[in-house]
């Protein structure tokens, strides 16, 4: 990472909702990779002392004046980048999840392979670990079966929020990124846009503290919403990358 910082502006992007327990180590753990990286966290409404925390850890903070919803917290980072020049984006979790360590398996097929988006993969070898619970892993298989029938990408882990953009994507998700599970639909966007997207091997963790956003009923909602977001971008025509 030392010459890919010393050639590229590189922001990372934490969306955080109450993540007060988490977010210090996180930050720490960015920083004690890189120094140098621009850290960005978007505190998303947060009710407790998530933004102090980031704060105080060394982090820049955006504070959202009530909760938009991961999708909007994550378009707040794009905007963000795209208005201070930054060549990339990577986006990491806010709850201890991703392995700073894998930043450079994410960002190497965006540096030499001409790929605009890059997703790491719990279920790509030879890094599988953990892979959450048996119903959230339902979910990820249901969502990358539907996104390999629905695009031209093969993905096994639609779901995944460790991730890296180009240029061509920060202006696309600045002027619109989807709303509440973003995920899966951000890559269908991505298809509709031509964009060259490519999942690389990553390890991941349990979340250090607290719970995930869905869960139970949720996980239901969840599907049948982004189920629907996929088959109607399906049905939108070819977009323009804004600066085309």
């Amino acid at each position: 990472m030392r010459t890919i910082k010393d050639q590229h502006k590189i922001l990372i992007v934490v969306p955080a909702y109450n993540e007060e327990t988490n977010i210090r180590n996180v930050i720490q753990e960015i920083r004690s990779y890189d120094k140098s990286l621009t850290v960005l966290v978007v505190n998303d409404g947060s009710k407790d002392a998530t933004s102090r925390m980031a704060q105080e850890a060394g982090a820049e903070v955006l504070n959202l004046p009530y909760n938009l919803g991961i999708g909007g917290a994550v378009q707040m980072g794009f905007i963000y980048a795209l208005k201070n020049d930054f060549d990339f984006v990577v986006q990491v979790d806010g709850d201890g999840q991703h392995d700073i360590t894998f930043m450079e398996n994410i960002m190497e097929p965006l540096l030499n392979e001409n790929i605009d988006m890059a997703i790491g993969s719990r279920f790509l070898p030879p890094y599988v670990g953990y892979r959450s619970s048996f119903v959230r892993r339902f979910g990820i298989h249901f969502f990358a079966f539907l996104i390999s029938r629905l695009t031209q990408y093969t993905v096994t882990d639609p779901t995944s929020g460790f991730r890296a953009f180009n240029r061509k994507m920060i202006r696309i998700f600045a002027k619109y990124y989807p709303q509440d599970f973003p995920e899966p639909e951000a890559i269908a966007v991505a298809a509709r846009y031509k964009s060259f997207v490519k999942e690389v091997p990553v390890r991941m963790r349990r979340r250090e503290n607290g719970h995930s956003s869905i869960r139970y009923l949720r996980t239901l909602y969840y599907m049948v919403k982004v189920t629907f977001a996929l088959f109607l971008d399906k049905l939108k025509g070819r977009g323009q990358v804004v600066g085309d």
